[in-house]
């Protein structure tokens, strides 16, 4: 398995204290179910039956997806203390419950319909960056989702204290800019205050099929 000092935090200590602090109260998460059904509904008829979230922490995205839709879902999730939560709290089962790196997802290509990340790409090194959304990308089969901090230009910012662990940038043109099969259904801002995420821009992309014969 691949490993790095990105991973090697969110594994430990440090991982589990940002467990301890995104507990997920009621009152988030029916912010979080108002956001997902506006989500799913941006998809039309075509709502995704598979759902996999990179970096799933304690599972609130997935239990908000968990109400709002029927689809199968999936959690990768390297920190154990995250994983055991979601997984006794009955969001996914232990065997849909991934204990990976993004940067090897251990599903085949296509195997979902819709593959996301929520506050998890700012926290990629960026030369690990393009494998990580290249995975994502490989396993989604119709839909690929981000959600993370903006910023114009690429900045490397510090982080509780700590250096090389939160990097902004345009995550949706990064998408845009090298995955030719992509293209965007919206996008937007989820504000802090209604939505129990933080100020994050959010992009909503299709996969389609290129002619490359013309």
């Amino acid at each position: 398995m691949v490993t790095g000092p990105q991973v090697d935090h969110w594994r430990g200590q440090f991982g589990d204290e940002y467990t301890a602090r995104n507990q997920i109260d009621p009152e988030r998460l029916r912010r979080r179910m108002r956001f997902w059904a506006g989500i799913l509904e941006r998809l039309g008829g075509a709502p995704p039956q598979s759902i996999l979230e990179v970096g799933a922490n304690i599972g609130g995205n997935l239990a908000a997806l968990k109400a709002v839709s029927d689809a199968e879902l999936w959690a990768l999730e390297p920190n154990n203390l995250a994983r055991t939560q979601l997984v006794a709290n009955g969001i996914v089962p232990a065997d849909r419950a991934l204990s990976a790196e993004a940067k090897a997802i251990p599903l085949p290509s296509g195997r979902v319909d819709l593959a996301f990340t929520v506050g998890v790409l700012i926290h990629i090194a960026p030369d690990d960056l393009l494998q990580i959304c290249s995975e994502i990308h490989r396993c989604a089969s119709k839909y690929v989702f981000c959600s993370e901090y903006f910023a114009d230009q690429p900045e490397d910012k510090a982080y509780r204290s700590h250096q090389g662990l939160l990097f902004k940038r345009d995550f949706g043109a990064f998408y845009l800019d090298n995955f030719s099969d992509l293209e965007l259904i919206d996008c937007g801002f989820s504000w802090k205050r209604t939505t129990g995420f933080d100020n994050l821009t959010w992009w909503l992309f299709r996969k389609v099929s290129r002619d490359t014969s013309r």
